[in-house]
């Protein structure tokens, strides 16, 4: 796979270096409990996302938002064992913190304005782009050569509306209910290209029985700004993780996370760092 490199938005420089301050009433804040309380903590992150949240078959988590929110409910009091990863479907993220189902959520969740409406962000932390995800062999080169071909992505979702506004108007859409299924689709053959986010996409294509078959094609249709949501109105908790993605940048765990989950995909630029924008 060609080798690109990814970073964190610029935004995010405006953000962490802010000084954290205790805003609001902190008597019923979880996560100032830390080990030995017998308390866990909530974290909502995505099941199916190779490289970013993926359940393993034993039962572990792995990848770079799990490795984020890791570090950030140690810096909020917690250790690994005492975290509780809940999967929260895109569709049921902001239902999900309004609840007070989970504590925070680090699943892809890209900050926009709409979404602000209903839930604060701390970050972003990550700056994704929607791209395509092609077979190696493929004949695409623009988006353009989309048109009369299938193209799929998950059900609900924009990226596949966006690719058709676009860039490829007559571009046959196929939907699936997962991106697993799109992956499984695009390496029989079955559709051209799968959409979504160029980080979704390089996970997948990071995968052992997918190494060497699939290319991005670097269309970089719009800016993902990766944040991590909390409750509406939580601006302490959202001080805090602000805080902990700062030392996460600052003590090269962040550089760490980045190689380890996406290095099979992505360049790693050590340089990059939180308000630089490396693209």
């Amino acid at each position: 796979m060609k080798l690109r490199k990814i970073s964190v938005a610029a935004a995010a420089a405006l953000v962490l270096s802010l000084t954290a301050t205790a805003c609001g009433d902190d008597n019923n804040d979880s996560s100032r409990t830390g080990s030995g309380s017998g308390k866990k903590i909530r974290v909502g992150i995505k099941y199916d996302q190779p490289g970013l949240g993926l359940k393993e078959p034993d039962g572990s988590f792995s990848g770079f938002d799990v490795d984020v929110a890791t570090y950030v409910a140690k810096e909020l009091g917690y250790e690994p064992d005492q975290i509780e990863f809940i999967e929260t479907k895109s569709s049921d993220r902001e239902n999900a913190l309004a609840r007070g189902d989970v504590k925070f959520i680090a699943a892809t969740y890209s900050i926009t304005d709409e979404r602000k409406q209903k839930v604060d962000f701390a970050g972003p932390y990550l700056l994704a782009h929607q791209d395509l995800l092609l077979n190696q062999d493929s004949d695409i080169v623009d988006g353009t050569d989309l048109n009369g071909k299938k193209l799929c992505s998950v059900a609900g979702s924009t990226s596949a509306q966006s690719v058709k506004s676009k860039i490829a108007p007559k571009a046959q859409l196929k939907e699936y209910s997962s991106y697993s299924e799109c992956i499984a689709a695009l390496k029989s053959g079955a559709v051209d290209a799968v959409t979504t986010d160029d980080s979704i996409l390089a996970g997948f294509a990071a995968q052992e029985q997918y190494k060497g078959q699939f290319k991005l094609a670097y269309l970089k249709l719009s800016n993902e700004n990766y944040g991590i949501g909390v409750k509406k109105g939580d601006t302490a908790t959202v001080d805090k993780i602000n805080e902990a993605l700062k030392k996460m940048v600052s003590d090269r765990a962040w550089d760490q996370a980045l190689k380890d989950n996406f290095g099979l995909a992505y360049s790693y630029d050590p340089s990059s760092k939180i308000g630089v924008v490396k693209d």
